[in-house]
Formats: structure tokens, C-alpha cells, sequence
């Protein structure tokens, strides 16, 4: 199995289990999340509850709480949204951190792309939901939730620079 951790504070945010499609040439990662329950699985033993003291269950907890796959998985935590100025001046501060992370190739290739990548991120600032690692760190990679439009599941987008695959 393979975990993606953020390259600047070695968070998990992604593994191979959750297929990717490479956009803005190769800059961003696509991933598909879905909704799932967390909570309550109810297990008919074939007991009859109502010839059985009681009939109700005690002490059962039955809530059930309606999650985001990758979230959940990667105990993704939720940011406040950006303006463009505020997005603007986190992708500079962003490039800055990472670039002495790459080699001289992908250096080359994320400065080649990351203008291009900028403006396919803008126009949708105010449609984002903007998450980072568990680990909550000023200078963690954002990860980008949104809905296509007509999806009821969210779409993510990572900055595929700024992840480290790291086999388990």
C-alpha cells in the first residue's frame, strides 16, 4: 500500500486506495470522495425482540454519522475559506516552503505549472471547502474539497508536488 504524506510536515493525506487523475499537467490531483455512515451497524441475530424482556435495546448507542470518505480516513481537518488576496498570498508563501523540498526537475515542472494551476483554483475559491492534514501546521498543503456541478459526492484536489509517497 502506498501513503501520500505532505512533503512540508509528513501528514497522510491520500493513499493508492483512492485512485487519482492527474489535471493541470500533473500539478493537481483529482481524487473522488464519497459520503459514507460512520456509526451504528444494526446485526440481526434472529432473536425476536419483542417475545424478549424489554424490547427496546439498552444501552445502545444508535447514532449514525454521515462522513467524507478521505476525510474521515485521513482525519482531515476543515479551514476557514480564503479570499483571492488571502489564496493569492498562501500560494507564494506555499512555493517558497516546497521548492527546496524538490529536485531540480520537479522544481522546473511545479514552476512551469503552478501559474497555470493558480487560475484554474481561483474562479472556484468560493466553491472550495479547504482542508489540511491532522496535524492542523501553519505550513501544511492544502487539500481542496468541491462539488462537480449535479455531483452528490465531493471532488478533491492535491497539489501532487507537495505529497511524498511512502510505501507501507
Amino acid at each position: 500500500m502506498l501513503v501520500y504524506t505532505d512533503l512540508l510536515t509528513g501528514d497522510e493525506l491520500l493513499s493508492d486506495s483512492f485512485p487519482y487523475k492527474e489535471i493541470e499537467n500533473g500539478i493537481l490531483w483529482e481524487v473522488e470522495g464519497k459520503w459514507t455512515t460512520k456509526g451504528c451497524v444494526e446485526v440481526n441475530i434472529g432473536a425476536n425482540p419483542s417475545a424478549e424482556e424489554g424490547g427496546e435495546d439498552e444501552g445502545v448507542d444508535d447514532s449514525v454519522e454521515k462522513v467524507v470518505d478521505i476525510v474521515d480516513t485521513f482525519r482531515l481537518q476543515e479551514q476557514p475559506t480564503y479570499d483571492k488576496k488571502g489564496f493569492i498570498a498562501y500560494i507564494k508563501k506555499y512555493i517558497k516552503l516546497l521548492t527546496p523540498n524538490l529536485t531540480p526537475e520537479q522544481q522546473e515542472e511545479f514552476k512551469k505549472g503552478i501559474e497555470g494551476a493558480t487560475k484554474f483554483l481561483l474562479p472556484k475559491l468560493k466553491d472550495f471547502q479547504f482542508f489540511v492534514g491532522e496535524g492542523m501546521h501553519d505550513d501544511s498543503t492544502i487539500v481542496f474539497a468541491y462539488y462537480k456541478e449535479g455531483a452528490t459526492n465531493p471532488t478533491f484536489l492535491y497539489f501532487a508536488h507537495g505529497l511524498k509517497e511512502v510505501k507501507c
